[in-house]
């Protein structure tokens, strides 16, 4: 955690240094309206089902009627598309171009969600400069005209593009998993986002848990600690089963909210769907013999 700590002072200083002008850091500006809720789904690590839940959370809420804009952030590793099963002719990295336009690189998606695909495989990328930075801003900007709700998929970790986008955001989603160092690295993004951040609006979401109390104790470990070395705590939004109609899903490129709606992942998907629109505490989901007995006796 310490070297993950200097590693971010240090590409916060070399921010800094390069445009000593600016407004301080988690200040940039999206140009949203102010009606378009801004969410960021964010990692500290990969593999933990972060573009999974970004892709199939954008179809649920899409499904319940809000108009939904997803933006592959996760430069180098971008595969939003795959999992959209759709095809892809332009990418975020696009606008960077002098004659490019949003609706140039703005493609659809499963269950009509709008989306702008990332860029697999090109490092570079991950070291905008402050000029490439803004041109890519403003153009993003205009995102607030096509959607009720923008999702942010960014990339794991700590670089400083990652950091940019879930400081900018309004609302930030943190993928976990119950594995050690899945919790070590969503605590070091905590303690970034905390520390820098302007806006305490970070949620929590348990992944790949057998048992919903799985999820709580992930949540009290977590802040246990950051309200030991921090003294944060972290809001909890929910959880997801493991479940094998993900990997399916994948396999067939079709998000499982559509392929397997019933299945337990989705529903979980759903109720996170609902507690975002709501505000209210997510709905337990119950499976095997407890969602048996929930259906036999009709709860």
């Amino acid at each position: 955690m310490s070297d993950q700590a200097s590693r971010l002072r240090s590409l916060l200083e070399e921010r800094a240094e390069e445009d000593a002008q600016e407004k301080k850091i988690g200040e940039l500006y999206f140009g949203m309206a102010e009606e378009t809720r801004v969410i960021a789904i964010t990692s500290g690590k990969g593999g933990v089902g972060k573009t999974n839940l970004a892709v199939n959370l954008a179809v649920a809420l899409q499904l319940s009627g809000q108009k939904i804009m997803l933006i592959d952030a996760d430069i180098g590793m971008a595969n939003v598309n795959l999992l959209m099963g759709s095809v892809t002719n332009r990418s975020l990295m696009e606008l960077l171009n002098d004659g490019v336009r949003l609706e140039d690189v703005v493609e659809t998606g499963a269950a009509s969600v709008k989306y702008i695909s990332g860029v697999a495989g090109v490092e570079a990328a991950l070291n905008l400069n402050r000029a490439e930075q803004r041109r890519l801003h403003k153009k993003l900007g205009r995102c607030s005209e096509m959607a009720d709700i923008i999702i942010i998929d960014t990339g794991a970790g700590l670089n400083r593009n990652v950091i940019e986008f879930i400081l900018a955001a309004e609302e930030v989603l943190l993928v976990t998993t119950p594995e050690p160092t899945a919790l070590a690295d969503a605590y070091a993004v905590i303690k970034a986002y905390s520390t820098y951040a302007d806006r305490q609006n970070i949620k929590l979401v348990v992944n790949r848990i057998r048992e919903e109390e799985e999820s709580f104790d992930v949540v009290d470990k977590i802040n246990q600690t950051t309200k030991k070395f921090l003294d944060v705590t972290v809001d909890y939004l929910g959880y997801i089963y493991e479940d094998k109609a993900v990997a399916e899903a994948v396999r067939t490129q079709v998000p499982f909210v559509i392929a397997n709606p019933e299945s337990s992942a989705a529903r979980c998907v759903f109720e996170l769907a609902n507690s975002l629109l709501s505000g209210e505490k997510m709905n337990s989901v119950s499976r095997g013999w407890r969602a048996f007995l929930d259906r036999l006796f009709g709860y």
